[in-house]
C-alpha cells in the first residue's frame, strides 16, 4: 500500500520525538519515501543525523535556506508529498496551524500545503486538557485534519492521562488508512463502542456486559476500506483498533459530548451499549455499609445519543446506524426502536444468556431498514463487521 508513496514527516519538539525514528524505519520497510522536517525544538530530543540516516534524505530545518528557496523549496516540499504527518504534533504546532501562523519551516509548510495532514498529538495531560488546545483540536478536526491519538498512559513528566503520542505501529496503520484507495476514502465515520460506567460513588458504578468487541471490529473494517474513523469507546475489554482516532470516555454523558464534538461526519455507527439510566445523586465519598440498612438509589435517564444524532436538523450524518441488543421479540423491538429513534438502520441481535453473544466472539444479527429485516447467519464478529462496512460503503457511494 505504501510502496512509492512519499511522506513528509514533520517532527515537533517533545520527548515523543524518539518514536518518530521507529516510524521512519517502519515506513521505509513498507516502501515509502520519507522526507523529514525538524523544528529547532525537535533537535533537542533527536539528532538530525539520526533522522537523516534512517530516512535516507537530508533533514530540512531552515525556512531561509537559499539553496532551496531559490526554487521556492518550502512550497515544493509541502505539495510533493502524498501525506503530511506531524509526529509529535505539539500544542505549539497545532496552535500555529489553527491560528494561521507561519514563522518557521514546519509551520510554513503546513500553511502552504493542500496535501492531507495527519496529526499525532503528544503533550502533558494538563496541556492536552487546556481549553485553548481543545479549541484548536476541534477547529482542526472541522477543517478535515486527521488525528491519531493521543493515547492515555504514563507521561515522561510522571503524570498519567491522555497525551501520550500513539505508538509507531498505530501511526503507521493510520497512514495506511489515509492513503487507502478503498471505497470509503475521504469519508469520516464516527463509531461508538463498549459499555458506559455510571458512577454510584468513587469506587462503585453501574455497567453492562458489553466487551466492545463488535464496535472495535466495525471500526477496523471501516478503516480498512479507507474511512477516517473517530472511535469513541467506553471502558471496553478489548483494545481499540490501530489506524483510527480514539476518544476514550466513561459515562453516557461523556460519550454524548465526544460524539457531538466529532461531528460533522458522513456516517455514525452507534454500537456502544450506553446505559439507559444513571444514579441521580452520585456520592462524592464511598457509601459505607451499615448493618441493617440498605442504600436507596434513585435513577434518572441518560441522554439518548442515538435519537439526538438521528434527529439533528443541521449536521446530521448521511447515514446513522443504531444497535439493538434484545432478549425477546428481537425484530419487533428493533423495528419499533428504529422508528422511535429516527435512525436509518438498526443492527439487532439476541443477547439472551444462552446465545453466548454478549461478550462472545460470534454474533447473529438482523439488519433493519426501510426494506424490512435482513437476517444474517451467525458468524464471527469481524465477519459481521466486514459485511456491515461493505453495506455502509455501498450506501455512501
Amino acid at each position: 500500500m505504501l510502496a512509492g508513496r512519499q511522506i513528509l514527516l514533520i517532527i515537533g519538539g517533545g520527548i515523543a520525538a524518539y518514536k518518530s525514528l521507529e516510524l521512519i524505519r517502519r515506513l521505509r520497510d513498507r516502501g515509502a519515501s520519507v522526507v523529514p522536517v525538524m523544528t529547532k525544538a525537535a533537535e533537542e530530543f533527536v539528532t538530525p543525523m539520526s533522522v537523516s540516516a534512517l530516512a535516507g534524505h537530508a533533514v530540512h530545518r531552515d525556512l531561509f535556506d537559499l539553496g532551496h528557496e531559490a526554487e521556492m523549496g518550502h512550497i515544493q516540499l509541502s505539495r510533493a508529498a502524498d501525506l503530511v504527518v506531524v509526529a509529535p504534533a505539539t500544542a505549539d504546532l497545532m496552535g500555529k496551524i489553527a491560528g494561521g501562523l507561519a514563522n518557521d519551516l514546519a509551520s510554513t509548510l503546513l500553511m502552504a500545503t493542500d496535501t492531507p495532514v495527519l496529526l499525532a498529538p503528544a503533550m502533558n495531560v494538563r496541556m492536552w486538557d487546556h481549553p485553548a488546545v481543545q479549541r484548536n483540536v476541534a477547529w482542526l478536526r472541522d477543517q478535515g485534519f486527521g488525528f491519531v491519538g493521543p493515547n492515555e498512559g504514563d507521561m515522561a513528566c510522571g503524570e498519567f492521562g491522555p497525551g501520550r503520542m500513539s505508538e509507531p505501529m498505530e501511526i503507521l496503520a493510520a497512514i495506511e488508512a489515509r492513503l487507502s484507495d478503498g471505497p470509503l476514502k475521504g469519508k469520516r465515520i464516527v463509531v461508538t463502542s463498549g459499555p458506559t460506567h455510571e458512577p454510584i460513588d468513587p469506587v462503585r458504578y453501574i455497567a453492562n456486559r458489553s466487551s466492545g468487541a463488535q464496535g472495535t471490529a466495525i471500526a477496523r473494517a471501516l478503516a480498512s476500506l479507507g474511512a477516517q474513523v473517530v472511535f469513541v469507546t467506553g471502558p471496553a475489554d478489548v483494545p481499540p483498533p490501530e489506524g483510527v482516532e480514539v476518544v476514550r470516555v466513561q459515562s453516557a454523558r461523556d460519550m454524548r459530548a465526544a460524539v457531538l464534538a466529532a461531528l460533522p461526519a458522513d456516517a455514525a455507527v452507534m454500537a456502544a451499549a450506553v446505559a439507559d439510566w444513571r444514579v441521580a445523586s452520585e456520592s462524592k465519598s464511598k457509601i459505607k455499609k451499615t448493618k441493617g440498612a440498605l442504600p436507596v438509589l434513585e435513577f434518572e435517564e441518560n441522554p439518548d445519543i442515538l435519537a439526538e444524532v438521528s434527529q439533528m436538523v443541521h449536521g446530521r450524518p448521511g447515514l446513522v446506524v443504531g444497535f439493538a441488543a434484545e432478549t425477546d421479540d428481537v425484530i419487533a423491538h428493533a423495528t419499533a426502536k428504529r422508528a422511535r429513534k429516527g435512525c436509518d438502520w438498526i443492527v439487532a441481535n439476541d443477547v439472551s444468556p444462552e446465545t453466548g453473544i454478549m461478550g462472545g466472539t460470534e454474533n447473529a444479527v438482523h439488519l433493519i431498514s426501510d426494506a424490512g429485516s435482513e437476517d444474517w447467519p451467525r458468524m464471527g464478529k469481524q465477519a459481521v463487521a466486514d459485511r456491515l462496512a461493505d453495506r455502509i460503503a455501498a450506501a455512501l457511494s
